[in-house]
């Protein structure tokens, strides 16, 4: 199969939650019969809109990440009704997937940050925030909608 024809098979699906996800929809084999309820996605990815302020204004910056991170399955079952649309990616799509699925098994989410250090505040550091929330709402009521 030619590069070309490899991003022909990149979808981009509506879920019904309003998370769009790029995926490949195998076919065949490896696809569930046309009678079931579900549907098998193959490297699923979920398009993260992030904005981003420049020169000229916002705009979005999309990122590509492991829709479900905490498994190694390649194939993912979802159920057909909850899927609102499916699309053809545009090529540019279809190629930053295809970069970013390549390595879809390399890329392990991290479940615990290991530089974190959790620290109790003090009693006098406590009442100060709760002081500062305090005229944050104070602030909050005589503001004029």
């Amino acid at each position: 199969m030619s590069p070309d024809q490899t991003l022909v098979g990149v979808k981009i699906i509506k879920l019904v939650n309003g998370e769009d996800v790029v995926t490949v929809i195998p076919t065949g084999k490896n696809q569930l019969p046309d009678n079931s309820q579900l549907v098998r996605i193959e490297k699923p990815l979920l398009i993260k809109y992030v904005p981003q302020m420049t020169m000229t204004g916002f705009k979005d910056y999309i990122a590509l990440i492991k829709w479900c991170g905490y498994t190694t399955d390649r194939i993912i079952t979802i159920p057909k009704n909850k899927i609102m649309t499916i699309t053809n990616a545009t090529s540019e799509m279809a190629s930053s997937y295809m970069n970013v699925a390549s390595s879809y098994e390399k890329t392990p989410v991290s479940i615990r940050n290991e530089n974190y250090k959790s620290e109790r505040l003090s009693d006098k550091q406590n009442e100060k925030l709760n002081d500062i929330f305090d005229e944050l709402d104070d602030d909050d009521e005589t503001t004029i909608h």
